[in-house]
């Protein structure tokens, strides 16, 4: 597999500490630290030099573009002229720091010259890198906002016109996040990330999470590309997962968080349109997560009985038309076999009648459990219901204490602010919880379940077994459970599958494949 690289940015965001340990922590291949006087403050160059070996860059991002300085023109200009003689690059702005007078007073080579604004045409950015080039620098910038699916294409299609090695373009927003992951392979030189977990713009990943989970600043070989596709999504551990096992694999793919407003319009705009295959890295599948895995099923050509039965898809691959599966069954019954529950004959509860909870209730039923129900919708909850032909009760009547099993698969609880469906403190002694909801620490419910000496399983252990067979799927190769343990931080054994293994596929009018 042929390997090139890229160069990362770490972005400082917020003051440093008194050592700057963290600093000097950085990841191997930060080439530039880039310090938001905008946000920080006037630091020391000398004293970040004593810590970081590559090169500075100083921005002062105006609040017109995004940032928070908000002086006059010729306070701005002081602190340009005083960070040119010590700073290795200088950011300015294109629509109001390029005046003679400055630009006299910064070398060509130590000007970045950059732009931030509104979702615009390819045609209107080419203009506007156009009128950027007549004024020589080092790098030129053009970040365009994304507020929906085709405004990020925009920045990839103008590298690729282009083909320089010194333009910067993405898209910022959530919904721009995957954008920066693919620029550099489309040209970008350079890859900015946040040093922490504070981002300069929204959208920005950590410097940490651009090497951990997506391999950076190496560039390997990528022919075809995946991702997750939800709201929210960028917290998501799928593309540390993904992306590990195709490094150690040798799976030329990549694996990015699509954040989406609107699945119609991204699936017209990205997929349908197939406008990543224009860019020479054509969309191979997607994992689905909350709250778009039911429209996902009615997106496919050809679906398995099994998403078919629980209405909604986990998974979605292009073969010769695009194929939906749902692997998120295996999730919920493997983390609890994990965790030493037996599944067959327990009385269980599902909480929320999404497309995650009804595979997980379809999962606990095909490993022998009594499933019932619960919803704070009646009228989802009662369609659910007879779909799956499940009992069914409002969460108003529910009483988690009359269950073995109980899996919480709302999408309550990423933050520790948001209301839980039900008082842990009502779980039964011998009861073991499922949390499907993860985060970077465990959830609310999870540790007050725990804090009782209860089972409870993470959200992450569901990840895991149901991306074994999602990751088959998607590329024909097999990853080993230690491996996926090892990629998502948890400990354990391999565990004994059961039998829930996906069924021969159909089309949606039951012609065998």
């Amino acid at each position: 597999m042929s390997t090139t690289q890229t160069t990362l940015v770490a972005t400082l965001t917020t003051p440093p500490s008194d050592d700057g340990e963290e600093i000097r922590q950085l990841p191997e291949g930060v080439g530039f630290l880039e310090v938001r006087a905008d946000l920080v403050g006037e630091l020391d160059p000398d004293w970040l030099r004593d810590r970081f070996d590559g090169a500075l860059i100083y921005t002062l991002r105006s609040a017109a573009e995004g940032g928070s300085f908000k002086g006059g023109r010729r306070r701005r200009q002081g602190r340009f002229r005083e960070a040119a003689e010590r700073y290795d690059l200088v950011d300015l702005e294109a629509d109001r720091d390029l005046g003679d007078d400055l630009l006299g007073d910064l070398p060509a080579d130590k000007r970045l010259i950059s732009w931030h604004g509104p979702a615009a045409s390819l045609a209107a950015l080419t203009g506007r890198f156009e009128n950027m080039a007549e004024t020589d620098a080092r790098f030129y910038k053009l970040i365009p906002e994304a507020r929906q699916t085709v405004d990020a294409i925009r920045p990839l299609a103008l590298l690729c016109s282009l083909r320089r090695d010194d333009v910067i373009a993405f898209a910022s927003r959530d919904a721009g996040a995957w954008t920066r992951l693919l620029a550099p392979r489309l040209g970008s030189p350079l890859v900015y990330g946040s040093l922490g977990e504070v981002p300069a713009a929204p959208g920005q990943l950590t410097v940490e999470k651009l090497a951990v989970d997506y391999g950076l600043p190496r560039l390997d070989e990528v022919k075809g590309l995946f991702g997750i596709v939800g709201k929210p999504v960028l917290h998501s551990l799928s593309p540390r997962l993904h992306n590990g096992a195709y490094r150690a694999l040798g799976v030329p793919g990549l694996y990015v968080p699509f954040h989406v407003e609107s699945f119609g319009d991204f699936w017209l705009d990205l997929v349908e349109s197939g406008s990543l295959g224009g860019l020479g890295i054509p969309l191979w599948g997607l994992s689905v997560t909350s709250p778009y895995k039911e429209v996902a099923l009615s997106v496919a050509g050809i679906s398995s009985p099994r998403a078919q039965h629980i209405g909604a898809a986990n998974t979605l691959v292009l073969h010769e038309m695009w194929e939906a599966e749902s692997t998120d069954p295996e999730g919920v019954v493997l983390a609890l076999e994990h965790a030493g529950v037996k599944v067959a004959g327990a009385r269980s509860v599902v909480v929320g009648c999404g497309g995650a909870g009804k595979a997980a209730a379809v999962g606990l039923q095909m490993a022998g459990a009594e499933v019932t129900l619960v919803n704070r919708g009646a009228e989802r909850g009662r369609k659910a219901s007879m779909e799956l032909r499940l009992p069914f009760q409002p969460l108003a009547d529910f009483d988690p204490g009359a269950y073995e099993i109980v899996v919480q698969a709302t999408a309550l609880g990423h933050q520790d602010d948001d209301a839980l469906p039900f008082d842990p403190a009502r779980l039964r002694p011998d009861a073991a919880l499922v949390d499907m909801v993860y985060g970077p620490e465990h959830t609310r419910l999870l540790k007050e379940t725990r804090a009782r000496d209860i089972i409870a399983v993470d959200g992450r252990e569901v990840l895991l077994h149901q991306a074994l067979g999602q990751f088959r799927l998607m590329t024909s190769c097999e990853l080993e459970e230690p491996l996926a343990r090892d990629l998502l931080g948890l400990e354990g054994a391999r565990t004994q599958r059961i039998a829930v293994a996906p069924e021969a596929r159909e089309t949606k009018h039951g012609d065998k494949t």
